[in-house]
């Protein structure tokens, strides 16, 4: 029995599949449409990249007591109230968008909304697949989770992109509809292979067991960081409605085709990691994709041609992908059950930052340079932390395979 049908034989984990699935469609159709309507209302790159950050800073105030919240509640209810939140949002950008307003005030503060259903459900959410499957299981299904999520982006903003073609109003109601039968999936999961929960005084030092947790493991610390600064500095899909509408000239549908690009390098690279998932040298690999993935945006900010920035793109989403199937993979082998929930929030945090604040620091940059530089020195720039992410942090450098890696003690 191969691994693939393994993580699927778990009724727990196949709901909990559909309902990531089903809301990464859904919020990928949404930001297809409002990179466009916030772009058309005002015509500024950085109002793109302040979309990001208007997104970014609910959850860097809520990460902390959300983890705590994801070890002590059921974290079923917590991602339910973030999917009913990103259903309500929906359903405000559609009203919004029939009322066709003349400035973009209104999608930043839906924004913040955004922000604040993912900085509750997020930490919850990331902690739920170690405790719907068999420790066995893990690497094959976090290669299972990340390419569910690839497929959905594939499909989201191609979608959005066709649907917003018809009608804006029709992604918004559709996008709603997905959020509701997500949260209709998540109501048939149980965390069967939960550890039970161990009461304990609500404490600064307990808000902050995940972060200490997290400077302790330098293989863990050196992961995340690297993700962090690796699409801080080279991601480049904030500024796709730029590109597709003034560089490429490709319109709304070319625009649908350039954000689901990188998934479908992903789904590739998914499809092969969940059949065939990398058993040596883990480390080195970890470091060799992320500088690939530096490589491919440098293309991407160079291209005049569209089939070109579609297979640069592709290829970074390739390597993205093995990335975040290996520190998808890497967080819970060493991180303790009772602690996942706060080491998921900081690891939001940290992906958060990497994509809303790269969104921001990608709009400064395109506002500053233009967009082709700002990309292209982004690109160059993440092989270069990736030459001395080597050097900081060798213990990440000298893994070698999974099953080497266990939990670790926890903080006192």
């Amino acid at each position: 029995m191969s691994r693939r049908r393994g993580a699927f034989e778990h009724r727990d984990f196949r709901f909990f599949w559909l309902a990531v699935g089903l809301e990464a469609v859904a919020m990928t159709m949404m930001q297809v449409a409002i990179g466009w309507q916030v772009y058309e209302i005002t015509g500024d790159p950085l109002d793109l990249g302040l979309i990001g950050l208007a997104e970014f800073l609910p959850l860097l105030v809520l990460a902390l007591p959300a983890g705590q919240m994801a070890d002590r509640l059921p974290r079923r209810a917590l991602v339910g109230l973030m999917l009913g939140i990103d259903a309500a949002v929906a359903l405000a950008l559609l009203w919004l968008t029939s009322a066709e307003p003349s400035s973009a005030s209104p999608y930043f503060a839906l924004a913040v909304c955004t922000g604040v259903a993912s900085g509750l459900g997020a930490p919850a959410s990331r902690a739920m697949t170690p405790t719907l499957i068999p420790a066995e299981s893990l690497p094959s299904a976090m290669a299972l989770n990340s390419t569910g999520w690839q497929l959905a982006i594939v499909a989201g903003p191609a979608l959005g992109g066709l649907l917003f073609s018809v009608s804006a109003e029709l992604v918004y109601g559709v996008a709603a509809g997905l959020s509701l039968g997500a949260a209709a999936c998540i109501a048939f999961v149980r965390e069967r292979y939960r550890d039970p929960f161990v009461p304990d005084r609500i404490t600064l030092g307990s808000l902050l067991a995940g972060v200490r947790l997290i400077r302790r493991t330098p293989v863990l610390f050196g992961a995340i960081s690297l993700d962090l600064f690796a699409v801080l500095l080279g991601g480049a899909v904030a500024l796709a409605p730029v590109f597709a509408k003034d560089i490429l000239h490709v319109g709304p549908v070319g625009l649908g085709l350039l954000r689901s690009a990188p998934a479908a390098g992903a789904i590739v690279a998914g499809a092969l990691l969940s059949r065939r998932p990398i058993g040596r040298r883990v480390g080195p690999t970890l470091l060799v994709v992320v500088a690939g993935f530096g490589a491919s945006m440098v293309v991407f900010g160079l291209s005049r041609a569209m089939w070109l920035s579609l297979l640069s793109l592709a290829a970074a989403g390739a390597f993205d992908m093995v990335s975040v199937v290996l520190r998808a993979t890497i967080l819970p082998l060493v991180t303790p059950d009772p602690l996942r929930g706060r080491v998921n929030a900081v690891e939001m945090v940290f992906i958060s930052g990497s994509n809303e604040l790269g969104a921001f620091e990608s709009g400064v940059g395109a506002a500053l340079l233009g967009a082709v530089p700002a990309v292209v020195i982004g690109g160059a720039a993440t092989v270069a932390i990736v030459l001395l992410w080597t050097r900081l942090f060798p213990a990440l450098a000298r893994v070698d395979r999974l099953d080497e890696l266990k939990p670790a003690p926890a903080p006192p």
